[in-house]
């Protein structure tokens, strides 16, 4: 079977002398492992559009135990990344999301619409990286299937609260007064951060990153959307730690 498809390379892997295994991230069927022979020949042009973070046009075709790449070619290659080792680091953390939380032979096309998109803005510097991060993270574990819930207070219903926090460990929302009573832990997120998270999960795709918040805030929105999400998948993605070290 032969499948022609768009897809982003969110790993690479060399096996042999002349030989790549890649991990795509396909529009038609989620994430596809395929073999890429003469990647490392000259006359090939398969060698660069299927390296690490090139968003490629791909001809695939399916044996009986695995999928070989006969021709790639690339749309966009993400170059400023490539020179910017913090901004590298984090859209390697993207590709390690992806790896983990999406199924094997399965469409995902808005998790690749969100992650081409983190990419784009990380490349063109368009926003900070904070707002990136976050975003993606709760945007991605929404579209999983593990939205939290920032409607509104998760007990009295109140819409709006100066000391709104947000519980990590649950995702749901508590006022000040219910929090009190619940005598659980959350981050105050406040006002403009809460409507930041919001946006963040139920706006369109195109539209998500479409907020700006003080630094203060910033930092409060990376570390709610992180903890969230570390929360939910108890694993330690070691692209997230380099990434931390390196800023």
């Amino acid at each position: 079977m032969n499948l022609s498809t768009e897809g982003l390379i969110i790993k690479e892997q060399n096996t042999g002398e002349n030989t790549r295994l890649v991990t795509v991230l396909s529009k038609e069927c989620g994430l596809i492992r395929a073999f890429v022979k003469n990647a490392g020949s000259i006359k090939s042009g398969k060698g660069a559009a299927t390296r690490l973070l090139c968003y490629s046009r791909l001809n695939i075709f399916k044996g009986r135990e695995s999928y070989i790449i006969d021709d790639a070619q690339s749309i966009e290659m993400f170059m400023p990344l490539r020179l910017d080792v913090t901004k590298m680091a984090l859209a390697e953390y993207f590709c390690e999301l992806a790896m983990r939380f999406f199924p094997e032979d399965e469409p995902c096309p808005d998790g690749l619409r969100v992650i081409l998109n983190s990419l784009y803005l990380l490349s063109k510097g368009a926003k900070p990286p904070k707002i990136v991060k976050g975003a993606a993270e709760l945007r991605l574990m929404s579209i999983c299937g593990y939205m939290p819930d920032l409607i509104c207070c998760h007990n009295c219903k109140k819409f709006e609260d100066e000391n709104m926090h947000f519980l990590p460990q649950s995702g749901i929302l508590l006022c000040s007064d219910c929090l009190k009573q619940s005598k659980q832990q959350g981050i105050n997120t406040g006002l403009g951060v809460t409507k930041a998270m919001r946006h963040c999960i139920y706006s369109p795709i195109e539209k998500m990153f479409s907020f700006n918040l003080s630094q203060e805030g910033l930092n409060v929105f990376e570390r709610a959307a992180e903890l969230y999400l570390l929360n939910l998948s108890d694993y330690d993605f070691k692209t997230l730690n380099f990434y931390k070290m390196m800023r």
